[in-house]
């Protein structure tokens, strides 16, 4: 100090020491009403705040586990919708088989009565139209040689004669 009471700036004496005095009261009261109570304020604020940073980290995590909870719960939901989308498919397509087959088995029965019918059809026209010709032919013989030949004869060498002939041309 001896530098500055050179230059005059600060004198040592009594007024000196009680300045030095009054600072000290002064601080002693500012630190018991103003930096206690502010220190205790910014203590409870920084508690507060990491309370609330504490709260926000548990809702995160919580977050967090729901999204993967919901993740998996999606995963899962969209595996057993294909799941039932193959077996849909699958019963589809064997459904599916079994009316083909069954239509072309029926088909294929329809197709042998249709065939079978024909074919009795057919018979059944071949021996009306071999009677109706026995019959012509028994009437144009008895005609022809205008005598009264034995019915049952006449009908058994026509009925022979269209066989030989007859079967040859209606094979045709």
């Amino acid at each position: 100090m001896g530098a500055l009471a050179k230059l005059g700036l600060v004198e040592i004496n009594a007024t000196f020491f009680m300045m030095l005095i009054n600072v000290g009261i002064f601080y002693l009261i500012v630190k018991k009403f103003l930096f206690v109570p502010v220190s205790s304020f910014m203590e409870k604020r920084k508690k507060a705040i990491e309370d609330s940073i504490n709260e926000a980290d548990k809702k995160l995590k919580e977050a967090d586990e729901y999204k993967n909870t919901y993740l998996e719960k999606l995963n899962n939901a969209e595996a057993e919708s294909k799941q039932i989308i193959d077996k849909a498919v699958t019963s589809a397509n064997l459904k599916a088989d079994s009316i083909i087959k069954e239509a072309k088995s029926e088909a294929v029965a329809i197709k042998h009565k249709a065939e079978k019918d024909i074919e009795l059809e057919r018979k059944k026209v071949l021996n009306e139209a071999k009677n109706e010709i026995s019959s012509i032919a028994i009437l144009a013989a008895s005609k022809v040689l205008e005598s009264e030949i034995d019915e049952n004869k006449n009908s058994k060498l026509v009925d022979k004669f269209i066989e030989e002939v007859g079967d040859l041309k209606w094979q045709d």
